[in-house]
């Protein structure tokens, strides 16, 4: 999942802000000039097929829960859900809101008791404790604010 993150923010343009990937879903603030909608489309695209290429390779019985009716385009399988919440962000205090409920969802979830324990976030770059393998590169270095 990382990589493909990687690979829609390299293909795409995407500068990455905070990030938590967790077992069934993930959360990420990116900055683009790209539409929300667009930018959603290359994340859950790449990775989508990513992790379908992945199931199909090592776990073909896994493969069948993702199974749906073909649509249009021929698609035949589903791993993200097709309503996810997409919403720009203008404030430097609704972004501290997402980037702390982003990094405290491995918590609530009992999976670690503090958010930089988690190894899929941006945490411990939030908290300036990077460890020498992240996961994923991010930029907040590069947030700036429109006044």
């Amino acid at each position: 999942m990382v990589d493909a993150l990687d690979e829609a923010r390299r293909s795409a343009g995407l500068l990455i802000f905070a990030y938590v990937i967790m077992s069934d879903h993930y959360h990420i603030i990116t900055g683009s000039c790209r539409e929300p909608s667009d930018t959603l489309r290359y994340l859950n695209g790449i990775s989508a097929k990513r992790i379908l290429d992945h199931v199909k390779a090592n776990a073909v019985s896994s493969v069948e829960k993702l199974k749906m009716s073909e649509k249009k385009r021929g698609y035949k399988y589903s791993v993200w859900e097709h309503h996810a919440d997409t919403f720009l962000v203008t404030s430097e205090s609704t972004l501290m809101q997402k980037v702390n409920y982003i990094h405290f969802n491995p918590v609530k979830a009992g999976l670690v008791e503090h958010p930089d324990e988690y190894r899929f976030s941006s945490s411990r770059i939030w908290n300036r404790r990077p460890s020498d393998h992240e996961p994923l590169r991010m930029y907040i270095e590069k947030i700036e604010w429109r006044r």
